[in-house]
């Protein structure tokens, strides 16, 4: 379990494919406080660390998460979100996130708004992922809240803290991201689907 807070970010410096997985190397400031078979969320895709050597450690994606995600976009150079597992007894201070990203989606308006920022993300409704206009939704990892919700898409508004301090800061329209949408919507929209 995570909460959406990204500790810091973590530099891609080697993707290896492997029959129909793919191993990445990440650099990043936190890997000597890493273990192995430590979850760790990446854009918010909760990976497991499968090597460590020096500032850098390796994770594996399958089948099933490259499909689901937008790792197989990544390249060699990229800045990544991280968060480490939470621990039991510590503050929620974003929201309950799994780490296990729901659909993509992509960035159809990246503005400036007088200090803060301000992005739209359209997704494929016909997965039947919703959004509420002030719940909670984590973009790459990133736990906020919805201030505009539509049938397929939804607007976020991000402080100067946020954009320096993840890879939001590199997005422009035609970005693809990943998308976990709140645990708790995603119960409530399949329980009234069901009726």
């Amino acid at each position: 379990m995570f909460t959406g807070i990204i500790e810091t970010l973590g530099i891609v410096q080697e993707i290896k494919k492997e029959q129909d997985n793919i191993h990445i190397t990440i650099d990043s400031a936190i890997t000597n406080e890493l273990k192995i078979d430590q979850s760790v969320a990446h854009n918010g895709i909760c990976l497991t660390v499968v090597a460590i050597e020096g500032n850098c450690y390796t994770v594996t994606a399958i089948g099933e998460t490259i499909k689901k995600t937008n790792i197989s976009n990544w390249k060699v150079g990229d800045h990544v979100n991280l968060e480490r597992a939470m621990k039991l007894g510590d503050r929620l201070d974003g929201h309950i996130v799994q780490g296990h990203v729901d659909q993509t989606g992509t960035c159809i308006v990246a503005q400036e708004t007088n200090g803060s920022w301000f992005y739209t993300f359209e997704y494929d409704s016909e997965l039947q992922n919703i959004t509420i206009e002030k719940g909670s939704i984590t973009v790459n990892g990133v736990s906020l809240t919805v201030v505009d919700s539509g049938k397929d898409n939804f607007s976020v508004a991000i402080i100067p803290y946020t954009y320096e301090h993840t890879n939001f800061n590199s997005f422009v329209v035609g970005t693809k991201v990943n998308l976990e949408f709140d645990v708790i919507g995603k119960y409530v929209s399949r329980l009234y689907s069901n009726k």
